[in-house]
């Protein structure tokens, strides 16, 4: 039996509104104990960062009781200041963006600033930064500039900061969503080794697999929790999981495909497969082929007389921060879909700045539809042909509803007032956001305000789409409708160029290109650059291989035939079916 002093957090009959009548919570009752990883999960504007905020004590409830690690901070919907004051001494929050956090130019004093709030002893201070950072295995940092650290880095900066507080709740929102794979590997090990260490953890999460390491996992829906058991009690509810717009992790996923018995343990499947061996017998209805067919293979890359988008030796730094690009030179023919990867740091988003005009090569040159973008007139001109969503898109945003934001481009280009109109529905359909016109952009969820932005790029009907982790802070129901946008705009002619750190995006577009420190370090159809003799050069390089090749790789390991290059879980499930991979 749990007893009252091991509930750190109680919600009880929890509701909040926001401004326009949005109801963000609604009728919320939640305990989480000492000691316990909890996982809230949930679609975009589901609630779930609201309620990581009122967890954390940064929001108070409209209606309600709260209790906050023994405080009563809220009762009747009236905050208790002083309560609130005394509570928040021990809890802890980590926000998906580090640069929202990290407040210093050195790593030692952005982790001491938390403890120095405090008013703690400094001798007290430095105690709880070196250990900390060697928590969080940042020791060689301590004096670095966090301007110069990769994603990954300053958000072990950003748990560590909140860590030298001594929280007895942490809350983390999406810690590892802007991250790569590498970083998004080290933070889920860092959380791994504090729930062992026994610290409160409320992760705030859209990446199903990072759900299968907590105690327990709700699943909130329109402000409510819909859903809370075990992640396999949870996870076993696919059906409802799917209604309320996510998915289940990938290894349930294909234990289903394959007719297994369903898992969501991707070792307990290994293990399975390798007890049955290949199934001839399941229906090719389910196995596929749907092999991944890239419009233009690699010949048709280099044969192509007409490329829209040409890179020559580019070289660009900043200054001090050294190199961000170091002689990079490739093609983009029109009408193809590229992808661009590379762990944090690796040049990715500076190289679309330099693809969309806004910045110019300090050796070399890159010529957008035939326009040399080292003149201002090429500059110009790319500009008026290249639409770019940033990776941030708040920085985007500004008008003071939905529709007015999006109808700004198109305005500006002196369309008509009814093309206007009709571009900004048009837009608005196609993510999925003709709903919420009438909305402040800044009420939307972090995802929503992702669809805000590019539908307002997609209103002035650009030739090339530029997007920055386009997928980042989107739920699985998001990801797959900015698939969809994207495959009916390839299917336009539009081409698209988009920088991510998902390996299954990139094993879908016709072109991939590979980032390492300024340079790059491979180029082809997704098929080349996940070929056997790059895999173990990509996996060093913390970029990783699709989720489908990685399982067929280690089925090999343990003793299958070659099941070829699967990608995509289609791939994959055909060549386990016995079909000719």
């Amino acid at each position: 039996m749990v007893s009252q002093r091991d509930i750190l957090v109680r919600l009880a009959h929890v509701s909040l509104f926001y401004e326009g009548g949005v109801t963000a919570l609604d009728d919320v009752s939640l305990e989480v104990r000492r000691g316990e990883r909890l996982c809230v999960l949930g679609a975009n504007g589901s609630g779930k960062s609201t309620l990581a905020s009122v967890i954390c004590g940064l929001l108070a409830p409209d209606e309600g009781e709260v209790e906050l690690v023994g405080e009563r901070v809220c009762a009747g919907g009236a905050p208790d200041l002083e309560a609130y004051r005394r509570a928040r001494r021990s809890l802890g929050l980590v926000f998906q963006n580090p640069d929202d956090q990290i407040v210093t130019t050195v790593v030692e004093d952005d982790v001491a600033f938390g403890p120095e709030n405090l008013g703690l002893p400094r001798d007290q201070i430095a105690a709880r930064v070196a250990r900390e950072l060697h928590r969080v295995a940042m020791d060689d940092y301590a004096q670095a500039d966090p301007s110069r650290l990769s994603g990954g880095q300053r958000q072990r900066v950003c748990i560590a900061g909140a860590l030298a507080m001594e929280p007895a709740v942490l809350v983390l929102d999406e810690p590892a969503s802007l991250l790569d794979v590498r970083g998004r590997s080290a933070i889920l090990r860092v959380m791994g080794r504090l729930a062992a260490a026994g610290t409160t953890l409320v992760h705030v999460t859209h990446f199903m697999e990072e759900a299968l390491e907590a105690d327990r996992v709700i699943v909130m829906d329109h402000g409510r929790v819909a859903l809370v058991g075990t992640p396999d009690e949870v996870f076993a509810q696919g059906e409802k999981i799917a209604e309320l717009g996510l998915e289940v992790p990938f290894a349930a996923r294909l234990s289903q495909r394959l007719g297994l018995h369903w898992t969501c343990d991707e070792t307990a499947l290994l293990d399975a497969l390798c007890k049955t061996g290949p199934n001839p017998a399941l229906p090719r209805k389910m196995a596929g082929p749907n092999l991944h067919t890239p419009t233009f293979d690699r010949f048709d890359l280099q044969m192509c007389t007409c490329p829209l988008l040409q890179v020559e030796h580019a070289s660009f730094g900043y200054g001090r921060r050294g190199r961000a690009l170091e002689d990079v030179s490739f093609e983009i023919a029109p009408g193809t879909s590229t992808a661009i990867i590379g762990q944090t740091g690796s040049g990715k988003s500076t190289l679309l700045r330099l693809l969309c005009g806004l910045e110019t090569p300090d050796e070399g040159r890159v010529i957008v539809s035939g326009n040399d973008t080292s003149r201002r007139r090429g500059r110009k001109a790319a500009r008026g042909c290249v639409g770019y969503v940033m990776q941030h898109p708040e920085r985007q945003l500004f008008a003071e509803t939905v529709e007015k934001d999006v109808a700004f481009g198109p305005r500006n280009l002196g369309c008509a007032e009814e093309e206007v109109a009709r571009r900004v529905t048009k837009a608005l359909e196609l993510v999925g956001l003709a709903g919420r016109r009438d909305v402040s952009p800044f009420k939307l969820s972090g995802g929503q305000r992702r669809l805000c932005a590019l539908a307002g790029i997609l209103a002035m009907e650009p030739t090339v789409l530029v997007l920055d982790e386009p997928t980042a802070g989107l739920d699985p129901r998001g990801r797959a409708m900015l698939r969809r946008v994207l495959t009916r705009l390839r299917e336009r002619g539009v081409t698209l160029i988009q920088v991510t750190h998902s390996m299954e995006d990139a094993a879908r577009a016709d072109r991939v290109i590979a980032l390492d420190e300024a340079r790059l370090v491979a180029d082809g159809t997704p098929g080349e650059v996940f070929s056997r003799k790059n895999e173990n050069r990509l996996t060093e390089r913390g970029l990783g291989i699709p989720r489908a090749l990685r399982v067929a790789r280690e089925l090999e390991r343990r003793g299958w035939p070659s099941l070829g290059d699967p990608l995509t879980t289609d791939e994959l499930v055909f060549a386990l079916s016995g079909g000719d991979a």
